[in-house]
């Protein structure tokens, strides 16, 4: 399942200062609203419908998890923010700004307020034009046509100057230094979640644990002591298999792969669940495959607090996961911290998330990206 939704958004202006507004109000939708993934070009384009300034007019693409409604509502306040007044007359009129929502996935709504797509887009070159340039393999889920077909086949005649490009606030994220990241974090800490996020965003490959497939763990969190080095062992065996059969399909020189653990984990968590016997005999299988594990780029640690840890665990509802103790928790976080405290070889960046909420507060998204960006620059 899609973790966030494509969303296409159509941005003007003809008062004021024409590129300021329309900049400033991409940089709010990027910071506010959603992650903006493409931008196309600027043009200048006669008013249509009456008479004033020519607008310049651009479209953009962005991922975000929220919901048409509540995208609605967001670009209304960026609109006010900006000094748009909106007025009772319906009529056109010119704007400092104006964002319509032109497509949302390939969905069709109709309620009131909000048609989706946008009823009047394929009458709107202004609006074809710059969606164009997006390059998306999209289609008109009513009309059933691309959009170069609706280009073809509209009736606005209007003269669409090109007047330059627009950056993307994604390009200072310079990510493509990295070939491989792993993204880490205690049971709950969302590392699956970022590392499917930020995969769709920058549109990297992904390797993803397949944790929920492992039969020893529901036994495992019944009677630790019983089913602990099965756990283990199957796990470590299973990480191996996988990562040594996905990252065999990646080019590690040319393609961009976010993982959602790293190997290690096997290690600090037999630590913590094996009796010391058991852990001397798995700590020596662990070293032989570990020497054959290519290593990270970057090795980035979702810190979270117990208590949040634990808020988490309950929302997400596994039943296996419900009577996870806080001192379990506290243990794995410990190992952590105390491993990546011994690392050497290891790119590491620990980013403290237990304030955080990367999913649904799109700024808090943009401080992790940010880290990252920081950590680059080092």
């Amino acid at each position: 399942m899609e973790l966030q939704h494509q969303v296409i958004l159509s941005l003007g202006s003809n008062q004021g200062n024409r590129l300021n507004n329309i900049e400033l109000c991409l940089k709010l939708i990027h910071q506010e609203i959603g992650t903006i993934i493409k931008i196309s070009n600027l043009y200048e384009t006669p008013s249509w419908g009456f008479e004033s300034e020519a607008f310049y007019n651009c479209a953009l693409v962005m991922h975000t998890t929220k919901n048409p409604e509540q995208i609605l509502e967001q670009v209304l306040a960026v609109e006010k923010k900006l000094g748009r007044i909106r007025s009772a007359d319906l009529g056109y009129q010119s704007r400092v700004i104006d964002i319509d929502l032109i497509a949302f996935d390939s969905e069709i709504i109709n309620v009131e307020h909000l048609q989706i797509p946008h009823p009047l887009m394929q009458n709107r070159k202004f609006v074809l034009l710059p969606f164009q340039d997006l390059n998306l393999d999209w289609t008109h889920p009513i009309l059933k046509k691309t959009i170069p077909e609706l280009l073809q086949i509209t009736t606005d005649d209007s003269v669409c100057k090109l007047i330059q490009k627009l950056p993307n606030p994604l390009q200072s994220i310079r990510l493509n230094q990295y070939n491989y990241i792993a993204i880490e974090g205690n049971i709950g800490a969302g590392k699956t979640t970022l590392t499917q996020k930020m995969a769709q965003d920058f549109n990297a490959k992904t390797v993803l644990e397949r944790f929920a497939d492992n039969p020893f763990l529901p036994k495992f969190y019944e009677d630790q002591g019983r089913y602990a080095f099965s756990l283990e062992m199957s796990f470590l065996a299973d990480r191996y298999q996988q990562l040594s059969d996905d990252l065999s399909q990646f080019d590690l020189f040319k393609d961009f792969i976010i993982a959602d653990y790293h190997i290690f984990k096997s290690l600090l968590f037999s630590k913590i669940t094996l009796e010391d016997d058991e852990f001397r005999l798995y700590r020596t299988l662990f070293d032989i495959i570990y020497k054959e594990m290519p290593k990270p780029d970057l090795y980035i640690y979702l810190y979270q607090n117990t208590e949040r840890l634990l808020q988490n665990i309950k929302s997400r509802g596994r039943s296996y996961e419900q009577d996870i103790t806080e001192a379990y928790l506290e243990k794995i976080n410990k190992g952590y911290l105390e491993y990546i405290k011994t690392q050497t070889d290891l790119n590491v960046l620990v980013i403290d998330v237990s304030d955080r909420d990367f999913v649904n507060k799109q700024e808090d998204y943009l401080f992790i990206l940010n880290k990252i960006q920081e950590k680059s620059n080092l």
